[in-house]
């Protein structure tokens, strides 16, 4: 049961990891961010590896982009900018080290009793326990929350009327509501995550007449980190209807060609806000334009 959802918790969490920065980086263009923070020097002095593999992803993504190459006239970004790489990064790293732990727990044998036929032995033993399962989903939940965390303060700096950016991301703002709303949800279900990312394997209690006096509380990790993943994908495509419509207000300007290929195909399904509409339909058609979406496994790796 733990390994199940950890499993497909983990192949969520790796494709999410990455649309993270492809949105993160709409998002910094839309913000019209500068890309001295993802300068390769920064990050070779500390050397953590979901950092550094940020900092190059967020390079190749805007690479040749006109918006970001123009000239900046503020010193420095929010931290939700300045500090992806960072938070991204780490991120990155907890998903690393959760698929060493579920590579070995999936290739393991947690029967018990165990069944040893060429030493002609059966022993008792606890292989069944949870508790590696346990911590690393709870570690996984923390991170996975911490990613939706930062994307929805970026959702908050685009609608705030900064940079040239109308208030709410929209024409007109005191008629129309534009991007308030959908703010408003990222904003609860990131409150709703960090309820969720508080960790089950630090429980147990007992059962079994006092036999059974210690369990991991996995299987409530496992269903936590389900929730916490969805509901980050959720975070995600707010994110990105907030970066695509502020990018719009970037033109005549170009992103980079990927950035550009990207924005188009999503038009394709979730068209331009031009005056107030019901922007329920948007958030369901984003996620399953995220979800729907083949991602080249060497491109994430």
């Amino acid at each position: 049961f733990m390994s199940a959802y950890g499993v497909y918790v983990l192949l969520k969490s790796v494709k999410l990891s990455y649309l993270a920065d492809v949105i993160g980086a709409i998002s910094l263009e839309g913000f019209d961010g500068r890309i001295e923070p993802f300068n390769e020097l920064i990050h070779m002095v500390r050397p953590h590896k979901g950092q550094i593999v940020t900092a190059r992803r967020f390079n190749e993504l805007l690479e040749d982009s006109e918006i970001i190459a123009q000239a900046k006239q503020h010193v420095q970004d929010p931290y939700s900018f300045r500090c992806i790489p960072q938070v991204h990064g780490a991120t990155k790293d907890t998903i690393d080290y959760v698929k060493k732990v579920f590579r070995t727990e999936i290739n393991s044998v947690t029967d018990n009793p165990n069944i040893f036929i060429e030493s002609d032995l059966i022993i008792s033993g606890g292989n069944f326990h949870g508790q590696p399962l346990a911590l690393t989903l709870d570690f996984l939940g923390i991170a996975l929350a911490e990613l939706g965390s930062i994307s929805e303060r970026r959702t908050y700096q685009l609608i705030s009327g900064l940079r040239g950016l109308p208030p709410f991301l929209v024409n007109n703002p005191g008629l129309n509501s534009g991007f308030m709303i959908p703010q408003y949800t990222a904003a609860s279900i990131v409150s709703q995550n960090k309820q969720l990312a508080t960790p089950a394997s630090i429980d147990s209690i007992v059962s079994s007449n006092g036999q059974e006096d210690h369990v991991s509380m996995g299987a409530n990790a496992a269903t936590k980190a389900l929730r916490i993943v969805d509901n980050l994908e959720r975070i995600l495509a707010i994110e990105l209807m907030n970066a695509s419509q502020a990018l719009e207000f970037r033109r005549p300007l170009k992103s980079s060609d990927f950035l550009e290929m990207f924005i188009k195909s999503y038009r394709e399904e979730v068209p331009l806000v031009g005056e107030d509409r019901i922007l329920h339909y948007d958030i369901e058609n984003t996620i399953a334009f995220l979800s729907n979406m083949q991602i080249d496994e060497s491109v994430i790796d």
